[in-house]
Parts: structure tokens; sequence; C-alpha cells
């Protein structure tokens, strides 16, 4: 079948079509970097890496951007308060943010714009919206007219008095509408800022991602994906940007976003103390395992993230890994999933808790193959999980590794030793003391006649 996405704009699913079927642009929205990021954050990247790995899969070429805001106020706050740099600032959390991501076993993007490095980009992109009637400077900021883009909300759907009415808008004297918003604005005393033809200031958050996008991936791409509160005011002020200043042209084809994560049924919030921030979560599990918990709800979903979700994550890829255990040996062949269930299931807006269900049904297949049947069924396992970003470890290294403070794989492979010389000592009472103790510990002992093996549960 034929990749179908969600439309944000249409509000239903759609063939996707792409620009030039050559060569697939996809740009998704990426961290304000003040802070180490929570596991909401960690969603959309999870989700768009997903995407990005089928569009691979299905096209020659996919340029994927996801950028960096490196200037933002709450940037500047921690600066102010640390006495650093906001480059100090966000170069230290992007870097952190990098580390998190790849720990979740993202891939790169193609392109990691920071808004810092597109000033020039920027202030031309303002000029021509000067230059054609859609925005004016007053008192040392420069705003964009609302009023002046005829299909303004067509994103969100909603008329400019609605959006106004559920909208924080900042009421400023200089603004000839009260939706109007800020393209640049002056920065004052020790605010960082740049020169401009409006004076020292600095670059409006929405005008950022416009200019990049024009900058890496030009005037029209395919895909531009983020989180579901980003389509009003950000995504919204994107179109009016991009589109006006380039004479009504398309700006993307296909808008995708994904569903808020709450914490055990709650919205995640400081406040509640519910706040979880990928690092925190990474002291106790795998990134697989959270990375598995991410991907078992659809994207466009609300998804509950608790204990219980990880705990049935980890248990799921003790399963696959369970089952490649024994075929370690085995090669796999180099199967081709493309028509398959697992396939048809992605191609299906991303749906990936029927590609996990499919994936499932891969497993119980090999554990019920004959030897003959291994190799391919083995093969068609881990290209799909490749598709998934799962399976990235040799089983015996999964069933090694083990939470933050838990037993060390010296310390058991010490115990094995002392409990193997206990058995060859027929001290049967020692070896059963060893087993307890390294089960007390969550570690399995598994004894064959190739010797004893071992996995934390």
């Amino acid at each position: 079948m034929a990749l179908q996405v969600y439309s944000s704009q249409s509000r239903q699913k759609e063939v996707f079509t792409p620009i030039d079927p050559s060569w697939v642009k996809m740009y998704v929205c990426g961290p304000t970097v003040y802070n180490l990021v929570h596991i909401g954050n960690a969603r959309p990247v999870v989700v768009f890496d997903t995407l990005f790995r089928l569009l691979q899969c299905l096209y020659p070429k996919v340029t994927y951007a996801r950028n960096i805001t490196d200037i933002d106020d709450k940037i500047m706050k921690v600066a102010f308060d640390e006495k650093v740099t906001i480059s100090d600032v966000s170069s230290r959390y992007a870097d952190e943010y990098k580390k998190d991501m790849a720990a979740l076993y993202n891939l790169e993007p193609s392109i990691t714009p920071f808004a810092t490095d597109h000033l020039q980009e920027m202030i031309a992109m303002i000029n021509a919206l000067i230059e054609k009637g859609h925005a004016y400077a007053a008192e040392g900021h420069v705003l964009f007219a609302v009023q002046s883009m005829a299909d303004y909300g067509k994103l969100s759907n909603r008329s400019l008095d609605d959006m106004l009415a559920g909208a924080r808008v900042e009421v400023a004297p200089y603004k000839k509408y009260a939706g109007d918003f800020v393209l640049w604005k002056p920065s004052t005393g020790d605010e960082p800022g740049w020169e401009s033809p409006w004076g020292y200031g600095r670059p409006g958050w929405h005008l950022e991602c416009s200019a990049m996008i024009e900058k890496h991936l030009g005037t029209t791409i395919d895909i531009h994906g983020g989180g579901k509160d980003l389509i009003f005011p950000h995504h919204e002020n994107e179109i009016a940007q991009s589109c006006c200043a380039h004479d009504g042209q398309p700006f993307v084809r296909y808008w995708m976003h994904n569903g808020f994560v709450n914490i055990d049924g709650e919205k995640m919030s400081k406040s509640l103390g519910n706040f979880r921030t990928v690092r925190e979560l990474l002291e106790s599990y795998d990134g697989e395992v959270i990375r598995l918990a991410l991907l078992s709800a659809h994207y466009r979903s609300d998804m509950d993230f608790s204990k219980e979700l990880l705990e049935q994550s980890k248990t799921n890829l003790d399963t696959f890994y369970a089952a490649l255990r024994p075929l370690q040996d085995v090669q796999a062949e180099d199967v081709d999933i493309t028509d398959s269930a697992f396939m048809q299931a992605l191609q299906d807006d991303l749906n990936t808790p029927l590609a996990l269900s499919e994936l499932h049904a891969l497993i119980k297949q090999l554990n019920k193959a004959n030897a003959a049947d291994k190799p391919a069924l083995k093969g068609q396992v881990l290209a799909a999980a490749r598709l998934l970003g799962l399976l990235n470890k040799s089983p015996d290294d999964w069933f090694k590794a083990g939470a933050a403070g838990a037993i060390d794989e010296d310390q058991i492979e010490a115990l094995i030793a002392e409990r193997n010389q206990a058995r060859a000592d027929k001290n049967w009472a020692r070896c059963d003391e060893i087993r307890d103790q390294l089960k007390a510990e969550g570690v399995v002992l598994e004894d064959s006649k190739d010797g004893t093996r071992w996995r934390r549960e």
C-alpha cells in the first residue's frame, strides 16, 4: 500500500505524494535548550525518527532537519542567573539533548540548524515581509500584520476572533491589531541581541523556523512535524511568514502533530511533581524501553506514561531478545519486508501499535519455526525492529545490562565461578545460596550443557 499520513490541516488521512519523489524534505521543531528535556520533548523525536526511517526505506533521498532554538527569554534567564553567556547555556544543553536522544536510539537528523546561525536569513525575510505590506516597524519592534493575510488561521481552522479569544496575546500600544505577532524585538541593557535595520534586538520565535526551513529545505517542503501544542500560534505563524514572504507559494504539504504525554493520568507539570526528564528515566531504564513505551500508543493520541507502561515495555523487549538469544549464531537472511503486514501498519499513518503487534506475531513464528525457516524469519524480525529503532543490542548484552545501582557484571561472573566450583565440590547448599542471592538481585541463571548463562529479570 502507499504511505498515508494524517494531515492536521485537512483533518483526514491523505496518500503521501512528495513534491519530488527522488528527494523528500521534512522539518520538525526541536527544543529550546535551557534545561534537560522531559519525556514530552522526547515523544516527537521518537515519532518523527520512526517516520524518517520509514521514508528512507521508501524513497532514495530524505533530508530531515530538526532545529535547536538557542535564543529565547528562558535561556536568557538561566544565563543571567548563572552569570554566563546564552551560548554557554544553549551549547551545554544542546549537547545534553543530543546525548539523551541518542540514548533513545534516535538517528541523527540530516541537518541540525541553530537559530543564532541564521540571523541574516531572518532579517532578509523580515525585509521581504515589510516590502510586501505584511509587516511593519513600531517602537523598535517589527510585527507581522495578521489582517494582511486573507486565510490566516487555515491550519488551526479558526477565525481571528476565535484564535485571539483562546490565546495569550500581548497587549501593546505599538500594535495595529491585538493579534499581530513579533518578528523582531529590541534588546535593552545587558540583554543579548544583534544589529538590524530596526535597531539592536533579537528575532521572534516563530520567525526562526521559517528562516531555517527556507535556508536548508527551500520554499515548499513535504512534511512539517511537532507536538500538537505548536499548531497555534507557532505553526500558524510560520505559515503566515513563509507564505507571505514568497507571494503565496505553498509552505508545507503535510502537517503532522503528535499528542501529549501525561504522567500517571495527569498532565505533566513541575507544580504537580510529576515532571520526568529523559535523563532521570535513563537511570532506571534502558533507552530501548523508553522508546518502546513511546511507540506503544498511536502518535496522534495523548498517551499515559507510567511505571507500569515502562515495565510492560521491558517485558516485551525481554520476549523479543529471548527469541533471538538461541539464534545468535544463525545468520539472518537479507529479506524484503516491503509488502509485509508490518510495513502496511507503518504506512497507515505510522500505526506503531499495530506494527508492534505484527512484530510480536513474527516473534511467535520465529519461536515455532523449524531450523530451515529461522534465518529468513530472523531477518524479518530484525528488519522490522530496525524501522522502529529497536533490538539494537545483542541478546547477551541486553540480558546482562541492568539498572543503575544493580549488581554489576563482574560481581555476577565471580558468583557464577564460585557456584561452578561449589558444584564441582558437590556443595549443593552453596550452589543454592548463590542462585538465591542472584535471584534477589534480579539475576536469573540458566544452566545448560554449554554452561551457565544469566539475564536480568
